[in-house]
């Protein structure tokens, strides 16, 4: 009978962990995207978040959507360490003027924890999180852009 793998570190490199839960026969890899991903998710799902991620992070992540064919990053803002059967999460978020952010940051810590163990068997044995914004009710998105006027448009296709 074969041994469990042990992820190596150039497999740790990959980003990616092989869980394998008592029982089973063979292995289940997960890249540290998809805990991103579903810690992403599950912090979107909690009302009170403007967006995720630091000033630089959201302007790059918006500049790279536009980019014709790339994708939208729902991990944005969310940092995973992912072992073999533990992962721990940062996470970065801006959040909308006047939620009181101890009871947001329990909050999202709880629905992330739940998400994640429930979707990939593993423990989270941390969700840290830095709150760096307050969106202002008045403030324009950093994302959104002032429509140009009909003078300004060219046609985009010949």
């Amino acid at each position: 009978m074969a041994q469990p793998h042990t992820p190596t570190p150039a497999d740790l490199q990959k980003g990616v962990t092989e869980a394998q839960p008592s029982g089973e026969r063979g292995r289940t890899a997960l890249a540290v995207g998809v805990v991103e991903k579903i810690a992403g998710m599950a912090a979107r799902e909690v009302s009170g978040i403007h967006a995720l991620g630091s000033g630089f992070s959201r302007t790059f992540g918006a500049m790279r959507d536009r980019v014709p064919g790339s994708k939208s990053s729902v991990g944005r803002g969310i940092k995973a360490e992912v072992g073999e059967k533990q992962t721990a999460i940062d996470i970065a978020l801006v959040v909308e003027y006047g939620v009181v952010i101890p009871r947001l940051a329990a909050e999202v810590r709880a629905n992330i924890i739940e998400a994640v163990e429930r979707m990939t068997g593993l423990e989270v044995v941390e969700v840290n999180i830095a709150v760096n914004d307050v969106h202002l009710p008045d403030e324009p998105d950093e994302m959104e852009e002032e429509a140009p006027s009909s003078s300004d448009r060219r046609p985009r296709v010949q």
